[in-house]
């Protein structure tokens, strides 16, 4: 599954390389090491300034990427989105409200993967993050929905699980399912604490007064200082969670983002709330349609009216978020919305928002000089075991994006490191501390990091680190990658060019 880092690093000391020859051998020793020798390295690192290659090994080699992946799908989305596209989320209805301002038909909130409706950037408050949605439906005079209340997220086609997943990821936050109506990342969190003695079962309530999910409690409050064993299980397709394990008498009481089932229901079912507090009532239903619904009902919303909308942040903020906290679902509501564009202007039928993406994306690094068969990806963000590509690649990548125009913003969505992202607590007091900007990639089995940095003679490098089939129990990887980051960082010398 894919992992969260967050252990800091301390960092070696190491002496710099003075040339070139030493900056080589430095690195071939570094990934050489015995432990890695049942395990898989490759690498690339190329001059930005001369385009000469200072370091290259297995780097036509394809390797899983982990999130490494996201370098690939933000770029894409810079390309044929440009960095200040925003997402729309639209209000629709047959008519207008009458005099009474009431509103005789269905109301329809019709999504396009706009992944910010959450709490993280509204204050940890969802209403917030509804009210300019909630807003324009006032601005209209609007106090009664006669009909139901429709959430549509039949933008997207296909499944609502990413291509190549694994099944139990959708047990974790970051396999949240995909939806054109996405809130709150998908998940709903969960607080569970001790109960008031021991034997007792633990409190399992959600963080949020809306209670979206149920619960089978199979918890226990044990004696003061036991260890938490608290874990959670989702079956696939239901919103029932089954919370097993323990608790110490005095615990604080320990949060956890559970995913959800049909997470369009709950964008409606928080904006039915966000409505009411507006004064405005629903006698209708809550209601949701996808795609397959709408193969049976089809909508025309040129012939509706659309009563109001609301616009995401600018492609720069929602990229500068997604790539720093490495946030999967982010990716692939991007990748979908990719495709869903180049249906629209292809007029393309049949295939799914995923598949088109993909396509998109093959032709896109193509254009952009890569190889064909050098990359192999099936979904955007990286969960997917089956995405594959090389360093080479990697870094034709980053050397490609260096020379658009939207390089700079692309550069400015990397975690810094020392600084901010996945890479907050690695490399903090080196040379690569504020310098090395690039892109973490964790998967069982495999670690990546790839990105730029420049050297201590100022020449500026792209670079591309990947690590398959081997078992990082004590997160030695990431500090080997870091360690060949850093030597970059403090290299004196220059690439021959």
């Amino acid at each position: 599954m894919l992992g969260f880092w967050t252990t800091s690093f301390q960092a070696e000391e190491q002496t710099p390389a003075s040339n070139l020859a030493q900056l080589q051998q430095l690195l071939a020793e570094r990934i050489s090491q015995p432990k890695y020798a049942s395990s898989f390295w490759g690498a690339k690192v190329v001059s930005l300034d001369t385009g000469s290659t200072l370091f290259s090994y297995n780097a036509e080699k394809l390797f899983s990427p982990a999130s490494n992946s996201k370098l690939y799908t933000v770029a894409l989305a810079f390309q044929r989105l440009g960095p200040d596209y925003r997402i729309k989320t639209s209000l629709y209805a047959r008519a207008r409200p009458n005099q009474s301002g009431t509103l005789e038909s269905d109301l329809i909130v019709y999504g396009r993967g706009d992944p910010t409706l959450n709490a993280r950037l509204h204050h940890d408050d969802i209403f917030e993050a509804l009210e300019p949605l909630a807003a324009a439906l006032t601005n209209t005079g609007t106090k009664k929905i006669q009909g139901d209340l429709i959430g549509d997220e039949s933008f997207f086609r296909g499944p609502e699980l990413g291509s190549g997943w694994a099944w139990d990821d959708a047990e974790y936050y970051y396999g949240a399912e995909l939806s054109a109506l996405t809130i709150d990342d998908n998940t709903e969190k969960v607080r569970v604490q001790p109960g008031e003695r021991p034997g007792a079962l633990c409190s399992v309530a959600p963080a949020k007064q809306l209670d979206f999910l149920s619960f089978s409690n199979r918890t226990e409050t044990v004696k003061i200082g036991g260890k938490r064993t608290i874990t959670f299980y989702r079956p696939l397709g239901y919103n029932l969670v089954y919370v097993s394990g323990q608790m110490a008498l005095g615990d604080a009481p320990y949060t956890e983002p559970v995913p959800i089932h049909r997470p369009a229901l709950l964008f409606i079912s928080f904006f039915r709330e966000a409505l009411a507090r507006h004064g405005i009532t629903v006698a209708g239903k809550l209601k949701t349609l996808n795609w397959l619904d709408r193969q049976v009902e089809p909508a025309d919303y040129a012939s509706m009216v659309e009563l109001g909308s609301v616009q995401s942040p600018p492609l720069t903020e929602i990229t500068r978020d997604l790539q720093k906290a490495s946030r999967n679902l982010d990716t692939d509501l991007l990748l979908a919305h990719v495709g869903e564009k180049s249906r629209q202007e292809q007029n393309l039928l049949g295939e799914a928002s995923e598949e088109l993406g993909i396509r998109t994306l093959d032709s896109f690094l193509h254009e952009a000089g890569i190889k064909r068969g050098q990359t192999v990806f099936e979904e955007g963000s990286g969960l997917s075991r089956d995405n594959l590509t090389t360093p080479e690649a990697t870094v034709a990548l980053l050397q490609f994006m260096s020379h658009q125009n939207s390089g700079q913003a692309y550069l400015n969505t990397l975690p810094v490191a020392g600084v901010d992202g996945t890479l907050k607590n690695r490399m903090k007091g080196t040379p690569a501390a504020g310098n090395v900007r690039a892109k973490t990639g964790s998967l069982r089995w495999a670690r990546a990091l790839s990105g730029y940095v420049t050297t201590a003679a100022g020449e500026h490098l792209a670079f591309s680190l990947m690590l398959n089939r081997f078992d990082d129990k004590d997160s030695s990887a990431e500090a080997d990658l870091d360690a060949i980051a850093i030597s970059l960082a403090s290299f004196p010398g220059r690439s021959r060019g």
